[in-house]
């Protein structure tokens, strides 16, 4: 394969993409499984789950609180010691986030109105562990899910190993369910076994995991609809190139559809990058991947950093890593993304493997309208109302029977007019 293959140049137009992009047959798919376990519970779960290899035939679907404690037991000290710092620092950047957040109270006449800030009572984490099991993924949402106070955490991952059975103990799930895709993702939603539905679902997975997840919101909330994994590197002449190769392969051994792209200032860095690209893949493991992920990016060449912010925010990407000789002036200058890496030092695994902020972030050009996972995704704003002082409330019932019969609600005015009565 010649090396000016492994990046193919590109247009902006070419690679801006809007949502999951799923396709009817996928979503006719997951909806014969989603009904299925709605309709049946355990019984199409479990049939669904041994179909695809999620468990093996007759084996546990369901690994409760101690058995995630005897995997953590059962790891080295130096894999615990790891898998818990990974942890801590996943925890304290949400522990941050949730202190950015609190209650309000503000007067009204007559009285108080406020917001008191609530998680969801029940929420499952979707973990990807088909091609490469994700304990990562494991941490990244249901440590976050207990900072936000959730009370009761479930774990879906198909086929979890003890590193990602163990996580979940790190993390205080309440179980693991051995299943993964459409399968996993409506036994979530509406109960199986000792589940109880959810009332939100949050986590990357496949097509079959994206469609199944717009086919049960409404019945339960979503966090985002993600489709493959995404890297943008913003890159001038001060770049090395060798690092941007590297970079650009580990996005692309995620997924043969994940799409790692190359903007850049310099045209002779997108040769310099591929020579790096082809000694790259000659020994690495997942190189048959990486190449057809490569083949889904591409790079593309702008003349200044001014058209090449403004291709980034037209990609919107998932990731977007700055590597520029003014790297921190341009940051601000950049609007959308769902994760932004400053420099080369702030290399993107890092940011999958834990340095704090989440890794669960939107694709597919939705980072122009929504965040990452955060906290935030599990908690609800509620507001509360008290009138005190009918009497100090009289401007406020006065526009209140005056908004209801403008707008012909005459029960909304009367029932204003009653508050006057006292």
């Amino acid at each position: 394969m010649k090396t000016s293959s492994l990046l193919p140049r590109r247009t902006v137009a070419k690679l801006a993409r809007r949502g999951a992009g799923l396709d009817a047959k996928t979503l006719a798919a997951a909806a014969r499984i989603v009904e299925a376990v709605r309709t049946r519970g355990e019984v199409a779960l479990r049939k669904h789950a041994e179909r695809f290899g999620d468990v093996l035939p007759g084996a546990p679907l369901y690994h409760d609180r101690p058995e995630l404690a005897r995997a953590l037991t059962g790891l080295s000290t130096d894999d615990r010691v790891r898998l818990e710092r990974v942890a801590s620092r996943i925890r304290a950047f949400a522990v941050a986030q949730r202190g950015a957040l609190g209650s309000v109270r503000v007067p009204v006449p007559g009285g108080i109105a406020e917001h008191r800030i609530a998680p969801v009572e029940r929420a499952g984490c979707y973990a990807p562990g088909g091609r490469y099991p994700l304990p990562s993924s494991v941490l990244m949402t249901a440590v976050t899910a207990r900072v936000a106070g959730v009370r009761d955490v479930w774990v879906a991952t198909p086929k979890p190993q003890t590193l990602s059975l163990a996580a979940a103990a790190i993390a205080g799930a309440d179980g693991v369910l051995a299943a993964g895709g459409a399968q996993a993702i409506a036994a979530l939603a509406y109960g199986a076994g000792p589940i109880a539905p959810r009332d939100l679902i949050v986590g990357p997975g496949n097509r079959y995991v994206a469609a199944a997840k717009r086919l049960v919101a409404g019945a339960v909330a979503i966090d985002m609809l993600a489709g493959p994994s995404e890297l943008v590197v913003f890159a001038d002449s001060s770049a090395d190139p060798a690092t941007v190769a590297a970079d650009l392969v580990a996005q692309a051994e995620h997924d043969p559809h994940a799409v790692p792209v190359l903007v850049t200032t310099d045209a002779s860095l997108v040769e310099r990058v591929e020579r790096e690209l082809a000694r790259c893949l000659a020994d690495l493991p997942t190189a048959r991947v990486a190449r057809a992920a490569l083949a889904h990016g591409g790079a593309i060449v702008v003349s200044s950093v001014d058209d090449g912010v403004a291709a980034c925010d037209a990609l919107a990407p998932e990731h977007l890593h700055l590597e520029l000789r003014d790297a921190d002036a341009v940051a601000p200058r950049l609007a959308h993304y769902g994760a932004l890496f400053v420099g080369p030092g702030a290399a993107e695994v890092l940011g999958d493997y834990g340095a704090g902020p989440n890794h669960v972030l939107p694709t597919g050009g939705t980072a122009r309208s929504t965040g990452g996972l955060s906290v935030y995704t599990f908690l609800r704003v509620r507001t509360w109302l008290r009138i005190d002082d009918r009497a100090a409330a009289l401007p406020l019932i006065e526009d209140a029977i005056w908004l209801g019969r403008a707008e012909g609600l005459e029960g909304h005015a009367r029932a204003a007019e009653r508050r006057l009565r006292s």
